[in-house]
């Protein structure tokens, strides 16, 4: 873990962004495509931290960025080219474009300056999106990572951070992926190894001690 000190000077507001990843009803919703992971990101209190990490955000000018994975009714755009992706295609619940499940899921509120960035194809809400020239243009220098999976989508975001020479700072209670025991195994051999590893408890802190009202 890092020390305070360390973490604040990372946290810094003015040049920290939150990244919600996949957040959205028809992910960890009640009426989820994946339940089994819908259920853990709520029973394992994942959702609820990233949504007391939002608010804090919202408090302390951090700009929050949340990450939406959809695709058209018509698949146009759309990845097929694994097994993930297939099975995607064959689930009850669709992430198509408008509808409820492409919404940012309760408890997490979405204000007015959140920026909100969908993709309609690949893993990652970075590569080939518009978050990377949103994070430079934003100034950021550390992207706090939270959401789901830590299967997939999570670590693809840090690997995409850090690659653009961003720091990334993952806390480690508001990720979430299937089953359960999955989670901590993939922060300790391998985000670890890449990201700043935290909790929720101590990145508020450092948002709470250190926050400010972003310039309009």
């Amino acid at each position: 873990m890092p020390s305070y000190a360390e973490l604040s000077e990372l946290l810094d507001p003015a040049t920290t962004v939150l990244l919600t990843v996949e957040c959205q009803q028809g992910v960890v919703g009640p009426d989820s495509a994946l339940p089994q992971l819908a259920e853990e990101a709520r029973a394992s209190g994942a959702l609820a931290n990233v949504a007391r990490l939002v608010d804090a955000a919202h408090e302390n000018g951090v700009q929050v960025i949340h990450a939406i994975a959809e695709r058209r009714p018509d698949g146009r755009g759309a990845n097929h080219n694994a097994r993930l992706f297939r099975a995607a295609e064959r689930l009850p619940v669709q992430q198509l474009s408008g509808t409820e499940a492409v919404r940012v899921a309760a408890p997490i509120e979405v204000a007015e300056e959140d920026l909100v960035v969908r993709r309609l194809h690949g893993l990652s809400p970075i590569q080939g999106t518009d978050v990377d020239a949103l994070l430079r243009n934003l100034g950021c220098r550390t992207l706090v990572i939270t959401g789901v999976s830590a299967n997939v989508a999570v670590p693809n975001a840090v690997f995409d951070a850090v690659n653009r020479g961003y720091t990334a700072v993952v806390p480690k209670d508001a990720i979430a992926g299937v089953p359960s025991d999955y989670t901590p195994a993939m922060i300790r051999n391998t985000l670890a190894l890449v990201a700043t590893v935290a909790t929720t408890d101590e990145v508020l802190d450092c948002f709470k001690r250190s926050g400010r009202v972003r310039p309009a």
